[in-house]
């Protein structure tokens, strides 16, 4: 939880020094935002290959070969002299990331009494969740008080610190992968996996775009000081908390319905943002339902690709992982393009609102697809 921490710091904190990084390399704000991207596209082509070329590595080895790669790209991020060091600091920051979140959530879901493996994945992605709710806040303010380089810093310091706790506490494990690996990439025919990846990448496109630009769409739009933006990732990141562990129990208890009746609520909710988040108590308390919604539906999706892909759920978990990222680093640049095309900022919320309802249909003709009889 501690590792997934300081990654999540790493990855989500972008949103929030967004505007200062712009200001300080002299680049526009949808330039800015590709570094979200960058860092995404890092996940997409780490996510297979890194989990493929370390799988007969023991875990603890490779949890501390992960973790120290993060360090080096967050230290290169914070002396980066100029944007295009800055952009490839990032990618390789966000290289290991796929992986270990593989690692870990695979090893949860195996240890998980039957019927509570989606409350095991709630647990681990309780990092995530206080990596916005505390991480993101505070490297904002750092950025604020001492600049966007010393954000990178203590993200860097964080990890250090969680990799020292792995060093001490972590038992020793065996290796990722017991049989042939490449034969592992079978999986990746089966309709339901692939099916699983898609609900990934298309039902969280839209909140991520929206995320990317949260700083200045709570400025520009909803009117709120620069200073407000980390008390109100603060509110996202408690209605993050609160979301992970109701899509845990939800996903237990009725995998595909509950994901699907959220799907709805999160398009209806960024539809409502659109028209009424011009208003300072009205975003505010969006904002929190956002932060609810779009965290509520992680654990299940993680947990539909590991039932999915029971043959290889490592490997299957790392690249949905990178299908999360691949809608996060598709997010970043369609953000720039809706606000260079004359939409207007406030259009983003509109359009992620539309870009959920495709990943609505996806979860829809899943699970139509579970209720079909399978014929001998």
């Amino acid at each position: 939880m501690l590792v997934v921490f300081s990654l999540t710091t790493g990855e989500f904190v972008i949103a929030g020094i967004l505007p200062d990084v712009a200001a300080d390399l002299s680049v526009s704000v949808p330039s800015a935002g590709l570094l979200a991207t960058a860092y995404a596209l890092g996940m997409i082509v780490g996510g297979p290959v890194v989990t493929v070329l370390t799988a007969r590595q023991a875990r603890k080895r490779l949890i501390v070969g992960l973790v120290a790669v993060s360090i080096a790209g967050n230290l290169g991020s914070a002396v980066a002299p100029d944007y295009p060091v800055l952009l490839v600091s990032r990618f390789v920051a966000g290289l290991v990331v796929a992986t270990f979140f593989a690692v870990a959530i695979a090893t949860v879901v195996s240890m998980a009494q039957p019927g509570k493996q989606a409350a095991a994945v709630a647990k681990v992605a309780l990092g995530m969740n206080l990596g916005i709710i505390l991480g993101t806040p505070i490297g904002t303010f750092v950025s604020h008080e001492l600049g966007w380089r010393a954000t990178f810093v203590t993200v860097a310091v964080l990890s250090a610190v969680a990799l020292l706790m792995v060093l001490r506490f972590v038992p020793a494990q065996p290796a990722v992968a017991s049989g042939p690996v490449l034969g592992e990439l079978r999986v990746f025919a089966d309709r339901g996996v692939q099916l699983a990846i898609a609900l990934t990448a298309l039902g969280n496109v839209g909140v991520l775009m929206v995320f990317t630009y949260i700083a200045p769409l709570l400025t520009d739009v909803s009117g709120f000081a620069p200073g407000a933006v980390p008390v109100l990732l603060l509110v996202y990141g408690a209605g993050a908390v609160a979301g992970n562990f109701l899509g845990g129990w939800l996903s237990d208890k009725a995998l595909m319905p509950s994901l699907t009746g959220l799907l709805t609520a999160l398009a209806a909710e960024l539809a409502l943002f659109w028209l009424i988040g011009g208003n300072q108590v009205s975003a505010s308390v969006l904002t929190f339902v956002l932060g609810l919604l779009a965290f509520a539906i992680v654990p299940g999706m993680q947990t539909r690709v590991m039932t999915a892909a029971s043959a290889a759920p490592t490997l299957a978990v790392a690249v949905n992982a990178s299908g999360f990222q691949l809608a996060a680093a598709f997010a970043g640049w369609l953000g720039g393009q809706v606000i260079d095309g004359g939409s207007g900022l406030r259009s983003i919320y509109l359009v992620g609102a539309l870009l959920t309802v495709a990943g609505l249909a996806v979860a829809i003709h899943t699970m139509r697809r579970d209720r079909q009889p399978v014929l001998s």
